[in-house]
C-alpha cells in the first residue's frame, strides 16, 4: 500500500471569542476557508508502529505528530491496530503560523486512510474522530468555507469568499497559541468582528464588505509582536490588498487582493523582507 494525499491549510478570516468554557477550552467564533497551499502525505504499510519522517528535522516522528496520532486512532477505529505505518510528509505549510499545518496533516491522513481501508468510516464517523484530535482537525478534514464554533469541531457550510487572490505573508518568529490564549484572558476583548455582516457579504459575493470586516481578536492582545503583523498589514495594504489580518493565533497574516499580479509582485517583495510569502487560492470542500 503507498496512497498520498495533499494536506491543505486552513485561513481564519475572521476569529472572535465569546468566552472560557468550564473544560477550560475557549467558545470560538470563526468564518474559515481552505486554501491552496499544502503539504504532501504519503503513506506507505512497512515495518512496525507509525512513525513519521518529514523534510523539516524538527518536525516530531512520533505521536506528538498530530498525522501519526490520527493514523494511530483510524486503525484502532477500524479494528486494524497493530499494522506498521510510515508517513512521509513534505511539508510547505509554515509551522506555527496559524495555517493548520498540524491538523491539515491528521486531516490528510484521515481521508488518505480511509480511502486506502475501503471507506470503513462514514463521513460523520470520520469528522468525529477528527474532533477528537485536535480542534481544527475536523474542519481540516472537510475543507472548504465554514463558520467554525465551539472550540472549532462545530461545522457549518457558508458560501465561500468571493474570487480573490490570497497573499499570505509569515514573519521569522512564530507565536505559541497556549501563551496568547493566556493573554487573552487576562484582559477583556475590547472589539468583536462583525461575523454576521462578514457571512452576508459573502453570501452577495461582495469582496470589498469582506475586506472591511476582517478581524482578528487576538490582534489586540498585549504582546510585542503584534507590532510586526500591523506593519505586515500595512505592507499588504500598501501593496494593494483590499484588506489584511492575522490568522489564528499567528504568525502568518494574510491580505485579500483582486488583482492577481499585485498579489505576485507584494509577495515577491515581502518573502525578501520576512523570508515567507505565497499566494493562495480558495480551495472548496475536500470530503
Amino acid at each position: 500500500m503507498s496512497i498520498q494525499e495533499k494536506a491543505y491549510a486552513k485561513i481564519n478570516i475572521s476569529l472572535d471569542v465569546s468566552g472560557k468554557r468550564p473544560d477550560g477550552y475557549h467558545e470560538m467564533i470563526m468564518p474559515m476557508q481552505t486554501v491552496s497551499l499544502c503539504d504532501t502525505l504519503t503513506i506507505r504499510r512497512e515495518g512496525e508502529g507509525i512513525r513519521a519522517r518529514s523534510n523539516l528535522r524538527y518536525v516530531p516522528g512520533d505521536e506528538r505528530n498530530l498525522a501519526v496520532r490520527a493514523a494511530k486512532r483510524y486503525l484502532e477505529a477500524i479494528g486494524e491496530e497493530g499494522q506498521g505505518l510510515r508517513i512521509e510528509l513534505d511539508k510547505r505549510i509554515p509551522v506555527g503560523a496559524g495555517m493548520g499545518g498540524g491538523s491539515a496533516d491528521a486531516a490528510a491522513a484521515l481521508r488518505a486512510l480511509n480511502r486506502a481501508y475501503g471507506d470503513r468510516l462514514s463521513r460523520e464517523e470520520l469528522t468525529a474522530l477528527a474532533a477528537e484530535i485536535g480542534s481544527d482537525v475536523a474542519f481540516c478534514l472537510v475543507g472548504g468555507t465554514m463558520l467554525a464554533t465551539g472550540r472549532g469541531e462545530n461545522l457549518q457550510p457558508i458560501a465561500p469568499l468571493p474570487p480573490c487572490h490570497i497573499a499570505i505573508v509569515k514573519p521569522s518568529f512564530s507565536i505559541s497559541t497556549p501563551e496568547l490564549f493566556n493573554k487573552l484572558d487576562r484582559a477583556p476583548i475590547r472589539i468583536h468582528p462583525d461575523t454576521t455582516g462578514l457571512i452576508e457579504a459573502m453570501e452577495q459575493g461582495d469582496l470589498q464588505g469582506v475586506c472591511r470586516r476582517l478581524y482578528n481578536v487576538f490582534e489586540d492582545v498585549d504582546d510585542r509582536r503584534m507590532r510586526s503583523i500591523r506593519q505586515i498589514k500595512g505592507e499588504l495594504l500598501d501593496g494593494g490588498a483590499l484588506g489584511a489580518v492575522m490568522t489564528g493565533t499567528g504568525s502568518a497574516v494574510f491580505g485579500l487582493f483582486e488583482d492577481a499580479e499585485a498579489a505576485a509582485r507584494c509577495c515577491a517583495k515581502l518573502k525578501k523582507e520576512y523570508g515567507f510569502a505565497f499566494v493562495a487560492e480558495s480551495v472548496g470542500t475536500l470530503l
